[in-house]
């Protein structure tokens, strides 16, 4: 009892990560490794999952875009394996942002459509909104603006009708995309929905809200009021809630674009020198280019051209190399997704190629011991069969150990057929020099005797002719089902299996016998 209480409690405490908006990567990241270890303790291989998916997203907002695709990836494996919809839906969206981080709009809107596609009467109702706002933050990034309103529609209606509090930063994200394509007057629409509601609802709007709202206000025109607005938002930003490194510098430099068009050009520059100095203390590249472009334009409509010309050159190549920077930052952070990718698939290589038979591709003893106790003791109608050469010495001794090797190879591969075309879940493995075990999934021992009847006729029927020489290859199967067993188990199973070969061997061999049957299958 005490193990589902504590399950329930570090699933409670995984929700508020993936469901609610936080400003605080790291101290989230943290939290979620927390969870992680907690989950580790209670063996729940969802919950460790969920944890590291948690942590693989605070990852790529924290800018560690490489650390959090290894994770990603990791998780993904897991919930396809599982059958974890939920969490897969929830990995598509966070590779959605990897990729629109990298610039790569294709990809981004790929994963965003598959996490909205991934959506069911399970997912948590901020899902079914973020999840269809994130699809459309990738349909306007793609410069799909028409199907981006579409998909912020759907998520604010939903949002409308649940009060989710996400409404507000949905709200903000489609205002924004209006504002970015050049649709001024709707985004000053959406704008004002989002003041609107966020008075209805008693709720200050964030800083980074009216960073947007400002932003539309001067691309309408309308500074004085743009001027309000940033005054109000760097008053918020005060407060310490909505701490970001660049956050207070781009809101100063909005303040500067708003006073400049207000001929307030001292504010301005006021503005724009307080900006300056936090991207230079603070390392803020991206931010410091657009300093160097507001700053040309300063100039300019104050008539000081040659100044205005001497930015612009230092705007342009900071440009430049900004990009420039931008460009082996992406080059870097694809290669290490790519080597993580490639180093999964190399060690599942090396996984498949240790549970194969190198000599006829077959699994392995190795493999049936993973596999086969699970299939006991989830399937009541498994059948397995050990089938094994018959005079198989004869071939190694009177052809070559490389004529037995071919024979081998052959067979393998008949039998192998044969159960891929009547039981196209079960499998056939190599566990000894000649002999080989079957695995028949959901298949009672009247239909597998057939069936493996069949696989013996097919090889003794074969035309050896050129490999052997005339001298002839059959098999001899003995069968056992689990239905025939109180308590079946592997070594149960195999050991019936072995006895019923025996048998089928002492009764002169090419044949397969089975509980069932004890009348052997005809050698004609």
């Amino acid at each position: 009892m005490v193990r589902s209480v504590d399950a329930e409690v570090l699933s409670a405490a995984l929700l508020t990560i993936e469901d609610e908006r936080s400003w605080d990567a790291q101290a989230e990241l943290t939290r979620a490794i927390s969870i992680e270890e907690a989950a580790r303790v209670l063996g729940d291989p969802l919950l460790i999952a969920r944890a590291r998916l948690c942590q693989a997203n605070m990852r790529m907002r924290s800018g560690d875009i490489a650390g959090a695709a290894e994770q990603i990836w990791q998780v993904h494996e897991w919930a396809v394996g599982n059958d974890a919809r939920l969490l897969l839906a929830r990995t598509h969206l966070i590779w959605a942002c990897v990729h629109q981080h990298l610039g790569d709009s294709e990809q981004a809107l790929e994963h965003a459509l598959l996490s909205v596609e991934l959506l069911d009467d399970e997912s948590t109702t901020h899902m079914h909104i973020w999840h269809r706002t994130k699809l459309a933050d990738a349909l306007w990034a793609a410069g799909s603006m028409d199907a981006a309103r579409i998909r912020y529609a759907q998520a604010e209606e939903l949002a409308v009708l649940t009060g989710s509090p996400v409404l507000l930063s949905l709200l903000n994200n489609h205002a924004y995309a209006e504002y970015d394509t050049g649709h001024q007057q709707r985004a000053e629409e959406v704008a004002k929905r989002l003041q609107r509601l966020a008075g209805e609802r008693g709720i200050p709007l964030e800083p980074a809200f009216l960073d947007t709202i400002g932003a539309i206000q001067i691309g309408n025109g309308r500074f004085a009021e743009a001027e309000t607005t940033m005054r109000l938002c760097i008053e918020r930003h005060a407060e310490g809630r909505h701490e970001d490194a660049d956050a207070l510098p781009e809101y100063l430099l909005t303040l500067a674009q708003a006073q400049r068009g207000l001929q307030a050009y001292s504010r301005a520059q006021e503005s724009l020198d307080e900006c300056r100095a936090m991207c230079a203390d603070r390392d803020l590249v991206e931010v410091l280019v657009r300093v160097h472009q507001e700053q040309a334009e300063l100039h300019a409509v104050r008539g000081e051209f040659a100044e205005a010309f001497a930015v612009h050159k230092t705007f342009f190549t900071a440009y430049q190399n900004l990009h420039s920077l931008q460009r082996e930052a992406r080059t870097r952070t694809r290669q290490a997704m790519f080597e993580t990718v490639e180093a999964r698939q190399e060690a599942e290589r090396f996984r498949e190629q240790a549970r194969r038979d190198p000599l006829t591709g077959l699994h392995n003893r190795r493999h049936v011991d993973e596999v086969l106790p699970v299939l006991i003791e989830s399937d009541p109608s498994l059948t397995i069969a050990l089938v094994d050469l018959d005079h198989f010495k004869q071939v190694n001794d009177r052809l070559s150990h490389s004529v037995g090797d071919q024979v081998l190879i052959k067979v393998a591969a008949l039998i192998a057929d044969g159960v891929a075309a009547a039981c196209p879940e079960g499998f056939t493995a190599r566990i000894g020099g000649e002999e080989f075990l079957v695995v028949l999934p959901g298949t009672l021992p009247a239909r597998a005797f057939a069936l493996l009847d069949g696989i013996r006729r097919t090889i003794r029927e074969h035309d050896w002719r050129d490999l052997t020489h005339g001298l002839p290859v059959t098999v001899s199967i003995g069968v056992a089902a689990a239905a025939d067993a109180a308590a079946p188990t592997q070594p149960a199973l195999l050991s019936t299996a072995d006895g019923h070969l025996y048998s089928a061997k002492h009764a002169g061999r090419d044949r397969v016998v089975s509980a069932a049957s004890r009348g052997y299958a005809s050698a004609a």
